[in-house]
């Protein structure tokens, strides 16, 4: 039987067994989509080479540790090691997001000052570090969908296989992150788009 047509599981049991070419196979098939959603939220390519070759590395570990447990779901398993891998590399990173909605308006878009005052300049720069900080205290859930949406512009499917949830999950949890953000602009009077964020 050609090897290439092999499933993820039975590539995972022959490299159990000690055939390292299976593991390179896996490696081969799969290397492209967990390299581009490791760039999708690092949005370095060197970085992302770098995270690939951690996230294949654990792998190895985990498995030939033996506490490989997920037959069948090979590809759901290395891409939530690959999106922890970069999840953790980009809060290290610290670098939140300024929020894009859907038409490509800033989270603020009421908000419109004049270019030429260092004053209104000030005000948009204070006000979306408000944001940041409200972004930071969302649940781990919520923020994670939200920066997924918004800054790493991924769809809710693949936001749903990033995180091991259904479709439905990350909607709920988008919608439920953006009435906390509204509920804390509120609460410190700050002017938002009512047309994004839902009551």
């Amino acid at each position: 039987m050609n090897k290439l047509r092999l499933s993820d599981s039975e590539l995972v049991s022959q490299y159990k067994r000690g055939n390292e070419e299976a593991f390179e196979q896996l490696v081969n098939r799969h290397k492209s989509r967990i390299f581009t959603s490791i760039y999708l939220i690092v949005k370095d390519t060197y970085v992302a080479e770098d995270l690939l070759q951690e996230t294949f590395i654990k792998a190895i570990n985990t498995i030939k540790g033996g506490r490989y447990n997920e037959e069948g779901k090979f590809l759901p398993w290395i891409m939530r090691i690959a999106h922890n891998l970069a999840v953790d590399y980009f809060r290290r990173d610290k670098r939140y997001p300024t929020v894009v909605m859907e038409d490509g308006d800033k989270v603020f878009n009421a908000l419109q000052f004049a270019e030429d005052s260092a004053e209104s300049q000030q005000i948009v720069k204070d006000t979306h570090n408000k944001l940041k900080d409200f972004i930071k205290e969302l649940p781990e859930a919520q923020r994670e969908v939200l920066v997924m949406r918004h800054y790493m512009h991924m769809s809710f499917q693949e936001i749903a296989e990033s995180t091991g949830v259904s479709i439905n999950t990350a909607l709920g949890r988008m919608r439920y992150a953006l009435i906390n953000l509204r509920k804390k602009m509120e609460k410190y009077k700050i002017a938002y788009d009512q047309n994004i964020y839902p009551r």
